[in-house]
């Protein structure tokens, strides 16, 4: 747990390849985490240096985020390996293809378990286990196409506007129970996984979401944007008419 001056000791991402999301393990690392636990499909065979370099021990798990039965058994194993949890990120997901879902809708509906009903069973496992330590934080991932959804990627824009609605409510189910939510909302940032969409205005580094999150952590945030510039931005994309924003979503 964590220590007499707050820093954070054990750190879970599911998720485990996902580049933000090792981008954030890195940061809370560099702050004092030791003990890392990586949950991926087929967990990580190769686990990234940076840790291990900087003095945390890096475990590898199983985790499948189309398996919701097993969401509770991951959690429950991450616990074993490095006791209560003070940060869990929640950095799974894949981002596809609008034309391929309108060509594909059954892979359309398998992109959304994975973006949005994954995060609801994984979120209320982790949910139940820091509410029993009484404290710890789980950061949810979210973005900026969940905000207002356009229409050239609406498949993966409606269900992180679910998985973002359902993050606010899990925080608010958490209220006094010591253990918290932190909802972030980047924009877009060049990954591997967004090497295929072009780039849009005010982009974030993976290492800028990660001081972001770092941020909300300490300062107790309830919800974070990267870069911060987009939530005032979106306050007013929010009232444009439909008319100009079908236009501006093309």
């Amino acid at each position: 747990m964590r220590d007499s001056v707050g820093t954070v000791r054990t750190v879970l991402l599911l998720g485990g390849r996902s580049e933000i999301g090792l981008a954030i393990v890195e940061r809370l690392v560099r702050e004092g985490a030791r003990e890392v636990v990586l949950a991926a499909r087929g967990g990580v065979e190769e686990p990234p240096s940076a840790p291990a370099a900087l003095g945390a021990t890096v475990h590898s798990l199983e985790f499948d985020a189309t398996a919701p039965d097993t969401h509770t058994a991951t959690v429950k194993e991450a616990v074993a390996l490095v006791g209560d949890l003070d940060v869990v990120v929640d950095a799974f997901g894949v981002l596809g293809d609008q034309a391929g879902y309108e060509a594909d809708p059954a892979s359309a509906a398998r992109a959304a378990a994975v973006n949005y009903t994954g995060h609801v069973s994984a979120g209320l496992a982790v949910a139940a286990r820091l509410r029993e330590q009484g404290h710890g934080a789980l950061v949810v991932l979210s973005s900026v196409a969940g905000v207002r959804v356009r229409r050239f990627n609406f498949v993966y824009g409606s269900a992180k506007a679910g998985l973002d609605g359902f993050a606010q409510g899990l925080a608010d189910s958490l209220h006094g129970s010591g253990a918290r939510v932190l909802v972030v909302r980047p924009g877009y940032v060049p990954t591997r996984m967004s090497a295929h969409v072009d780039p849009a205005p005010f982009p974030a580094t993976p290492g800028q979401v990660a001081d972001a999150v770092s941020a909300g952590l300490r300062s107790g945030a309830t919800t974070v944007w990267a870069p911060r510039v987009l939530q005032p931005l979106f306050a007013g994309l929010r009232l444009m008419p439909r008319p100009l924003w079908r236009r501006l979503g093309r």
